[in-house]
């Protein structure tokens, strides 16, 4: 931000309002105590609340400079990146409340039908008269 002015600085504002208001999120959600996760605070903590908080696998980069003038910049990116590995999501998948009991209609209906399978052929061996079950009752 040093040394723009007009629109630049507006914006480089405005990402700088977007950022902090990211790490407010990360703060909140690795504190565990926190009950409001101020995800509304920007559009970018919106867009990343599923992301961030969510049922979803996340991958976050940090980008640090080796350049001695950017110290101050890489030790608050690393500090930022320290806090959002301790974010803990729990991913699972996502499934229809209707596809889910049509499912376990699916399984049950199998599992009944197997059930009455192995009945069925114990009881056709139990009344099956001792010759006609092996084939040598064969007579013209």
């Amino acid at each position: 931000m040093a040394g723009a002015t007009g629109e630049r600085l507006r914006e480089a504002t405005k990402i700088n309002l977007s950022l902090s208001a990211l790490g407010n999120v990360i703060s909140a959600l690795v504190d565990g105590r926190s009950k409001h996760i101020p995800y509304r605070d920007s559009k970018l903590t919106r867009l990343l609340q599923d992301s961030l908080g969510g049922n979803t696998r996340t991958l976050m980069l940090a980008c640090l400079s080796p350049a001695d003038s950017n110290y101050d910049e890489t030790l608050s990116t690393l500090r930022y990146a320290n806090r959002a590995k301790n974010i803990q999501n729990r991913p699972c998948v996502n499934e229809d409340p209707k596809d889910a009991l049509l499912r376990e209609y699916r399984e049950e209906l199998e599992r009944l039908k197997q059930l009455l399978t192995g009945r069925n052929f114990r009881a056709s061996r139990e009344h099956t008269p001792p010759d006609e079950g092996r084939g040598l009752a064969c007579c013209f």
